[in-house]
């Protein structure tokens, strides 16, 4: 990890130590960037693949390399706007690819850090239009968005957690944020409840069950 980019290291910085890097000027990603990104990215995703309880889930470069553009470049944003409203929409795309199980979970490397700059950005300039970019892919990779008050009225919870995979990561980080707009969807709070059993109170106790 010696000479890292600014990319990189903004990447590694985070995950490890939970500390955000923000350089002085926007930099310009290079091939050799993404390689080492892409790298360092599914390194991070096998040892996270240990808790899935499942060999079945791929790790997607496309989407944790196009994650971790999104996180870096909204970071260095965050401070250098000058001159920078003509290319938000290039430098934080939405994700074209297909939203598989795979791209969610490998996009989460970098997306879950993603609300608290989101968060720091509304407190700062709530009418930014980087911030309507970052809940929309927020509303659009809503398992890293779990503990902010997104509207997810209109997704269909059955269908969205059928991989059992997916649905045990999202119930865990629904409990671990006390996520409590979600718990208190029906179809969401059953399954909680279910998981819970006769340990709800140990769990959860706050949580009420919601009859559908």
């Amino acid at each position: 990890m010696e000479n890292k980019s600014p990319f990189l290291e903004t990447l590694f910085l985070l995950r490890k130590e939970g500390a955000l890097t923000v350089f002085s000027d926007l930099k310009t990603l290079s091939e050799k960037d993404e390689k080492e990104a892409e790298d360092f990215f599914q390194s991070e995703f096998e040892k996270e693949r240990l808790e899935f309880l499942s060999d079945q889930v791929a790790f997607n470069k496309e989407a944790a390399i196009w994650a971790g553009k999104i996180l870096y470049h909204s970071a260095q944003l965050y401070l250098i706007r000058k001159d920078t409203a003509k290319d938000l929409e290039k430098l934080i795309p939405q994700y074209q690819g297909e939203k598989t199980v795979s791209a969610i979970l490998s996009a989460d490397l970098s997306l879950r850090f993603l609300p608290q700059l989101l968060v720091a950005l509304q407190v700062t300039d709530s009418t930014d239009p980087l911030v309507i970019i970052l809940e929309n892919i927020l509303y659009q990779f809503h398992y890293s968005g779990i503990g902010l008050d997104l509207n997810l009225e209109k997704i269909s919870w059955e269908k969205e957690l059928e991989d059992k995979t997916y649905r045990k990561l999202y119930l865990e980080r629904i409990v671990e944020k006390k996520a409590y707009k979600l718990a208190e969807i029906p179809y969401i709070n059953q399954l909680l409840v279910a998981e819970f059993g006769m340990y709800k109170d140990v769990f959860w106790k706050e949580l009420k069950k919601i009859n559908d």
